[in-house]
């Protein structure tokens, strides 16, 4: 580091005082900074030092009761209580608690302007309890994977900015998941869920814009940028920021502060090193100089609950008034002495990349079926070993290295090498490697014990909430209830575990 820097890093964290260094934590640093919290999200950790209360809620499918998670006394979110709890069936996140005392908890995002996806209610999914596991400092705890039509929203929230009130937001994501949807955002959102104007929000975007050809950086994304209404913003004008970098590491802060006439977009990677600036100055014109902020929170969807994007949350919080830079820099080094870390995607009986597999199924009605192609459909078919050479080839499976997460797997296809399983409209295909960053993503899936306790389950990786499933004998990606019929409880467990075993036949 060089000296500089270190400087920097000493005067921020003087702000929280040499005998509290140990013990702060990001909203007591605000609080030193006179810019409290008025709203702190977390499913990994405790924001505020000492503070002991729920985390976040789960609700497990195999009886839809709840438990709440919260911090051991290192502070790390008690991830060992959600693994007991959810074993054997499904979980999701169905309450991100607020820990500033504000009341301002997060839950599923009701409809509104934008629209919704397949839910007939129009209410956007809850995300998986399981798709987003890391740890800090070696402590395990799991994140918020949203995947498209995931969202959690508070329309009713107590203390945040409203008109042109200051205020600061931060959030640490997974610098990897995302894509071109809108809109993947965190803090301030119009409180009846629709578009009510330009400048009638303030959130962190992080993605590669929306498509408009409005709101980019340097590089070719993902870029942190505000949602600020019919916009994404990396600066004022032009609004393609070359200041605003392609975000390259694993775990990035995202920081987006505004107050009259003033705002920033700051960030850095969330495991070592300090903030930078990528935009400081005067807002906007055309509706978003003053301000008209509403006040609701949301998290992984646009003001109007557009709900196309994806990403992964770990924390964040909103402030009363607009922090200093000081503040954050000592925020920021609060979140690297975290010690955010990857850890490993997959459980249960090990794959091997190189292996040609087959999968049984483990139903009563279907033991002796295996998953299986014909053309492009993914089935099940009963195969043996008398089977014909080119039935046994279509059971096959390559055991190859996750195309879109390098922690999982893809399968690609005996038969027809350079074709993989993949999912869309949420079916098991099998198509060819278009090279594509979603086909990549859509191949890619993280086999877990099986649900039932036999051999492997295969979560999607882009949809963790949804598993490969047999159901009248075609291949699905499904979740345990939901609007298909595919999605129906009713021995959900059996039919998404299958025994893996040697293939019937290899390239």
């Amino acid at each position: 580091m060089s000296s500089t820097s270190t400087l920097k890093r000493v005067s921020a964290l003087a702000l929280i005082g040499a005998s509290s260094l140990a013990r702060a934590a990001p909203c007591d640093i605000y609080a030193s900074g006179n810019t409290p919290c008025v709203a702190a999200h977390s499913t990994t950790r405790a924001l505020y030092d000492g503070y002991t209360g729920a985390l976040y809620q789960v609700i497990r499918g195999s009886d839809n009761t709840t438990i709440d998670i919260s911090p051991l006394s290192s502070g790390v979110a008690d991830a060992a209580s959600q693994d007991k709890f959810c074993d054997g069936t499904t979980c999701l996140i169905s309450i991100i608690y607020d820990q500033s005392g504000s009341g301002n908890d997060l839950t599923q995002a009701p409809p509104g302007g934008a629209a919704t996806g397949p839910d007939p209610n129009g209410y956007d999914y809850l995300a998986s309890a399981v798709g987003a596991p890391v740890t800090l400092n070696g402590q395990k705890a799991y994140g918020v994977f949203s995947s498209p039509f995931t969202g959690y929203r508070n329309n009713a929230a107590n203390g945040t900015a409203t008109g042109d009130d200051p205020e600061g937001l931060y959030a640490v994501f997974d610098g990897t998941h995302y894509n071109t949807g809108c809109c993947f955002d965190y803090g301030n959102a119009e409180t009846n869920s629709h578009d009510t104007g330009n400048g009638h929000m303030e959130a962190i975007y992080f993605g590669t814009g929306d498509g408009s050809g409005r709101g980019t950086g340097s590089g070719n994304g993902p870029w942190i940028m505000a949602d600020l209404e019919n916009g994404l913003f990396s600066g004022f004008d032009p609004i393609n920021n070359p200041d605003d970098p392609t975000i390259t590491s694993r775990f990035v802060t995202a920081i987006v502060k505004g107050e009259p006439n003033q705002w920033a977009i700051r960030g850095g990677d969330a495991t070592t090193g300090d903030l930078s600036t990528y935009y400081s100055g005067v807002r906007p014109d055309n509706g978003y100089n003053p301000m008209l902020k509403e006040g609701a929170i949301i998290l992984g969807i646009g003001g109007d609950n557009s709900d196309r994007a994806q990403g992964t949350f770990y924390e964040g919080v909103m402030t009363s008034g607009y922090p200093s830079d000081d503040t954050e820099n000592a925020v920021q080094a609060d979140i690297v002495a975290a010690g955010y870390a990857t850890t490993s995607l997959t459980s249960g009986p090990e794959l091997t990349v190189g292996d040609s597999i087959s999968l049984r199924a483990t139903t009563a009605c279907c033991t002796t079926r295996y998953i299986a192609h014909d053309g492009a459909t993914v089935n099940t078919q009963v195969v043996t070993s008398s089977s014909a050479a080119s039935l046994q080839q279509q059971a096959s499976w390559m055991v190859r290295t996750g195309l879109g997460n390098s922690a999982c797997f893809s399968f690609e296809s005996v038969d027809t090498p350079g074709s993989f399983i993949r999912h869309s409209n949420y079916e098991l295909l099998v198509n060819a490697n278009d090279g594509s960053k979603l086909f990549s993503e859509d191949s890619t899936f993280c086999p877990q014990a099986g649900l039932n306790g036999q051999g492997n389950s295969f979560r999607s990786w882009s949809y963790p909430t949804r598993y490969w499933r047999h159901y009248n004998a075609l291949g699905y990606i499904a979740s345990n209830g939901g609007p298909f019929n595919f999605d129906a409880i009713t021995t959900f467990n059996d039919d998404v575990s299958f025994v893996v075993s040697a293939g019937f036949a290899s390239q």
